[in-house]
């Protein structure tokens, strides 16, 4: 779109496009907006269904960023479809299931419009300085809420299975079946495979308690505007240092406190007690601080995965909008759809193998603390 200005001696300039701007609006001195006067507004970003700027955000230098115009010279903002993915206060969902409206008593400062798309969770033990920074209190988050809903599925799910299997009869009905199929597997695959047939069975509470939780959690990510619980290392952290504990207590409870250190090193035919006094304290610092590094590694793996994934769906999916202004729009919606089917499966996928690989290094880890040798 072009158009002409009129300057002072008479003369016309030609504008051409809509990305430029006259140097009042560069200097953030234009018309008022949403961003209550600051130099370069963000236009577009409290307002997920648009503004009067097309959804272009204006930086203090008068640049723009195609907030919808990805053709038009504009990238996309990664950091946006990050926050889609990761934990907050509130729900994101449609605006007609929360549309623009005051702030409650427990958000100090909010605007009505940053409440569009936004079901916020009550806090009831504290207060919220804006939709994004604590102020003070116990705080509930969205993917606390999340795993707690995964753990009353898990609790109702198992007690009407034990319940069927308590009768002592076969156990009928497609739910059912999977989930014993998927126990029997944990425990013929996984555990004593990997423990021993005899100590393994003692391990499978918590090998079945683990594997269920984050495949769970893996695949309630999976629904529209829920999250993945196990995409941030709060969740996977707190994962791998129950995993941890469980190590170190049952290789100690196996082997005696000093017992389970001291197999850290395993036995060496050293010529020279000189060598035996350099090398031994060396191995054992190495051991232990493996023993650190494995653990880390397990959360790191399964948030990295989880994260990673629903971070290109979302990318995928903002191709959209991002080229919503371009005669591509028509290619690129049938592309962006079906390549968000083709990774929502293999994340299906990944949901169960991450899941699958996470309890049997567990397993395995547990193995090595109880048979060290």
């Amino acid at each position: 779109m072009s158009f002409l200005v009129g300057q002072d001696d008479g003369s016309t300039t030609e504008l051409v496009g809509s990305n430029l701007e006259s140097p009042v609006n560069q200097a953030g001195q234009g018309e008022p907006d949403s961003s209550d006067g600051e130099p370069g507004g963000q236009h577009g970003e409290n307002h997920p269904g648009g503004s009067d700027h097309g959804g272009v955000s204006h930086d203090a230098s008068g640049g723009t960023h195609g907030g919808a115009h990805g053709s038009s010279g504009g990238g996309m903002d990664i950091q946006a479809y990050m926050a889609h993915v990761q934990d907050a206060y509130y729900f994101e969902v449609p605006h007609f299931m929360a549309g623009s409206r005051e702030a409650p008593e427990f958000v100090k400062h909010a605007e009505p419009d940053e409440l569009q798309g936004k079901l916020l969770i009550p806090q009831p033990f504290g207060t919220l300085k804006n939709l994004h920074e604590s102020e003070s209190g116990f705080l509930i988050t969205k993917f606390m809420v999340v795993q707690l809903v995964v753990v009353l599925m898990l609790i109702v799910a198992f007690t009407w299975l034990a319940s069927k299997i308590r009768t002592g009869k076969p156990v009928t009905g497609k739910l059912a079946n999977m989930l014993e199929a998927m126990l029997l597997f944990i425990r013929d695959n996984v555990a004593r495979p990997a423990i021993g047939a005899h100590d393994g069975d003692r391990f499978l509470p918590f090998l079945w308690t683990l594997f269920f939780f984050i495949v769970t959690c893996n695949v309630v990510g999976m629904v529209p505007w829920v999250g993945t619980a196990t995409g941030i290392l709060a969740t996977t952290a707190a994962l791998a240092g129950v995993t941890f504990l469980v190590v170190v207590l049952s290789g100690m409870m196996k082997l005696g406190a000093v017992g389970f250190w001291k197999a850290q090193v395993p036995h060496m035919d050293l010529p020279h007690p000189v060598m035996s006094l350099i090398l031994k304290p060396l191995v054992f610092g190495i051991e232990v601080g493996g023993l650190f590094i494995k653990h880390t590694v397990l959360a790191v793996r399964l948030l990295a995965n989880m994260f990673a994934g629903h971070l290109v769906l979302a990318v995928i999916i903002g191709f959209i909008s991002q080229y919503a202004t371009s005669g591509l729009w028509y290619g690129i919606v049938p592309a962006s759809i079906l390549g968000s089917v083709a990774l929502g499966l293999l994340e299906l996928f990944v949901a169960f193998l991450q899941a699958y690989i996470f309890t049997f290094l567990a397993a395995l880890f547990i193995g090595m603390a109880v048979h060290p040798h």
